[in-house]
């Protein structure tokens, strides 16, 4: 449950703002306007060229579709644009529709696997168990809460429905939430249009009554400190920017909000937690590789606060305070991090407690009163260790029963705790939530995912291979698939190895663990094989696994993708044209490259909300993106180096005359990260330049931004839309299709 449990300081990344997240599916309305156009009868939209050209490093560059940036952006009111964008998505939906009865099956079908009445485990904080739960036919989770000494067959409080809150609004999303230590104030905020600009409340749990404090335009989370009366916020700029850590004291206007903290470097981002025992509030600015963070008292938080480190370009570090000793995560020393320990007084000495390794990435740690733990990976699988403060080298791991797996630490937000509940999956198997037994080195059960129209483990096998890349990289893939593979492929009249869906992301040290997908399964059980790329610019292997994906090697993150698809043709895994891909956000900016690199390896790509235009976006320092990702991407704009090199591969200047494989793009309309002209010109100039007679479809989220509509049955459509479409592509659609 999200923002429930303790913020932990300790795993708090000061990365900016990380603003292309990974994105698996936009979400679409499945009750969408239906058009009267046929495929066959639809006409592709053919954007209008409008000269336009601009120079940098004295290279001028054409780009005749810069007409669909609406220069009032975040208002889109221009008129042609808007026309251009309809047309898209009516062109979209006379394509799809044909396979609408195909679509709705295959929701029905994913939906069927979800258990439609379900609940989380209730974990303790104070002196209540919390716990969330969803009913029948509901788009949105309800939260509870009952005393932790109720009887054990108790009903819990509802303190918040969000579907009561979703009521009559096209998009709904609950951002930070939070209860008060004294239990008695909840703490939430919401989005209503996918700006991602929330708003901020208070609910009096005692009285069921709102407060009138409300806090707009809010970008971070909500911490309360001045012993629960205040919270600790960070609003956005007009930039979507989070550059200001503010004070709100209950029952005061906001014009008496006190600045805590102003960060002036605008490639900076900055948050605010509290500590392990909620003592202090820490407060860290930060971009994609330099931290600073600061310290000051919970109980007055406008005191004087303590700067641990200046800042060091490249240096990144987190902490958390224990029994008034500083612990801190970094990589000052190696590139997989280190812990070190300082006194509170003399907070820039640090001393190590566990060395930086060539070998484990140290990715974070947890401060509980007798005991630590840290996290991290060996040989690319998650690891989690407990350690004691007296002898912190000796290692107590949680051991997993399975080669490949995704696991870690779950909602923890106890301090003195002495069992940690944890969560585990893998390709195989469905979501697991144990609790953990410190002192007796023992896992229970607690809930394993449901899956009601019913799922037998043994009908899956798993592999994780390695692939060569050009450079001579191995690169590791994770791969699953139906053990009747062949025989389900036969039954279709399918010779031969079958098709492969290939995903991956590849950007911010994102790892794409080795997870349970139920959705997923309807591509395996129609004899696909299902591989993640586990692919450079994640940090799958370590943080030198990132870095070897960023910047001037930015293009490693393309080439393993495309070679890891090779390998698994050369493994005999699928066959050339019968790989399928897709990736949202950096992924989609995966996809637009390796579609220019090696097209004819694909039957179909999804992009979904796609990073495509990297180039003119990196070049505008008004959007609300580049300052905060000139370190991930480069800076264009000072550096010739940077510009010759982003212009080398972004997906929308690299666009040539050659075939292309059949692609679905999305968009939103209110997407605050990846704009929305970015797929629609990219489109545009496919469109126009490509050489085949594939299919070519956009669909613009009008309603809402970077990550769709709200609510999980309209997000679970939208993963049917995309998988019709692919079964469509690879000759293996239930429907006939009236063309294209």
């Amino acid at each position: 449950m999200a923002q429930l449990s303790k913020f932990r300081v300790a795993a708090l990344t000061c990365a900016a703002s990380l603003a292309l997240a990974p994105i698996a599916a936009v979400q679409a309305d499945n009750h969408k306007d239906k058009t009267s156009v046929s495929a066959s009868e639809a006409t592709p939209p053919i954007a209008k060229k409008v000269p336009h050209t601009y120079t940098h490093h004295g290279v001028t560059i054409e780009d005749p579709y810069d007409w669909l940036y609406d220069k009032s952006y975040p208002t889109v009111d221009d008129e042609d644009v808007l026309d251009y964008v309809k047309a898209e998505n009516a062109y979209f939906e006379a394509n799809m529709d044909p396979l609408e009865a195909q679509t709705e099956a295959l929701f029905e079908e994913m939906k069927a696997r979800i258990k439609e009445d379900d609940s989380s485990v209730p974990q303790r904080r104070g002196a209540y168990l919390y716990w969330s739960a969803i009913s029948e036919g509901e788009q949105y989770r309800k939260i509870y809460r009952k005393p932790v000494d109720a009887p054990a067959d108790a009903e819990g409080e509802v303190i918040l429905n969000q579907n009561t809150l979703a009521e009559g609004l096209e998009y709904f999303r609950l951002g930070a939430f939070t209860v008060s230590q004294n239990g008695r104030y909840l703490a939430y905020a919401t989005d209503t249009n996918g700006s991602e600009r929330y708003t901020a409340v208070i609910k009096d749990l005692e009285t069921g009554e709102m407060l009138s404090d409300e806090i707009p335009n809010l970008r971070g989370g909500l911490t309360w400190v001045a012993n629960d009366t205040a919270l600790v916020y960070t609003p956005s700029t007009e930039e979507w920017r989070s550059l200001e850590i503010k004070l709100h004291t209950i029952g005061q206007p906001n014009d008496t909000d006190v600045t805590l903290y102003l960060e002036e470097d605008q490639s900076f981002s900055v948050g605010a937690g509290l500590t392990a025992q909620d003592d202090y509030l820490i407060i860290a600015s930060g971009d994609n590789e330099t931290s600073e963070v600061r310290f000051v008292s919970a109980a007055d938080p406008t005191g004087e606060q303590t700067l641990i480190r200046p800042r060091k370009k490249g240096v990144e570090y987190s902490v958390d305070i224990r029994e008034g000793e500083l612990f801190v995560w970094t990589n000052d020393d190696h590139v997989n991090f280190r812990l070190a320990k300082a006194a509170l007084s003399a907070p820039s000495e640090w001393e190590t407690v566990i060395a930086g390794s060539d070998e484990f990435y140290l990715t974070g740690f947890d401060l509980f009163k007798d005991f630590f733990v840290t996290e991290g990976r060996l040989n690319g699988l998650d690891q989690v260790q407990i350690r004691q403060y007296a002898a912190p080298q000796t290692i107590q791991s949680i051991t997993f029963p399975e080669e490949s797996y995704d696991a870690g630490l779950s909602n923890n937000p106890e301090y003195d705790q002495t069992k940690l509940r944890l969560s585990y999956e893998s390709m195989i198997t469905p979501d697991t939530v144990f609790d953990y037994d410190v002192a007796n080195n023992s896992l229970e059960t607690l809930k394993t995912q449901e899956i009601p129209s019913g799922y037998n483990q043994a009908d899956y096998i798993t592999r994780r291979v390695e692939i060569q890349a050009r450079d001579g990289t191995m690169v590791p893939a994770s791969v699953v698939m139906h053990k009747d593979r062949a025989k389900i492929l036969a039954e279709q009249g399918i010779e031969g190895p079958g098709p492969l869906h290939l995903y991956a992301y590849g950007a911010y040290g994102y790892a794409i663990p080795p997870g349970f997908s139920t959705t997923r399964l309807s591509l395996v059980d129609r004899g696909f094989a299902y591989a993640i790329a586990h692919i450079r610019g994640g940090d799958d292997l370590g943080r030198k696994w990132y870095l070897q994906g960023k910047l001037m090697e930015r293009t490693n993150t393309f080439n393993d993708f495309v070679d890891v698809g090779r390998g698994l043709i050369d493994m005999g895994l699928t066959a050339e044209g019968m790989v399928t891909a897709s990736g949202g956000s950096a992924g989609g900016e995966l996809m637009g490259a390796i579609v220019n690199q090696d097209p004819s390896q694909y039957g179909a790509v999804v992009a979904h909300v796609p990073f495509v235009d990297v180039l003119n976006t990196m070049l505008n320092e008004d959007l609300p993106l580049p300052p905060g990702e000139w370190q991930e991407w480069g800076t264009p704009i000072t550096s010739k180096e940077a510009f010759s090199f982003i212009l080398s591969y972004s997906p929308y200047d690299q666009v040539s005359a050659q075939d292309y494989p059949p692609l679905m793009v999305t968009a939103g309309l209110n997407d605050p990260r990846v704009t929305y002209w970015e797929p629609a010109k990219w489109v545009a100039k496919l469109r126009d330049t490509k050489t085949d007679d594939n299919v070519l479809v956009m669909k613009t989220n009008m309603g809402a931004g970077h990550g769709g509509k709200s609510g999980r049955w309209n997000s679970l459509y939208e993963t049917a839309e995309e998988f019709s479409f692919i079964l469509w592509q690879m000759g293996m659609s239930s429907e006939e299709q009236n063309g294209g």
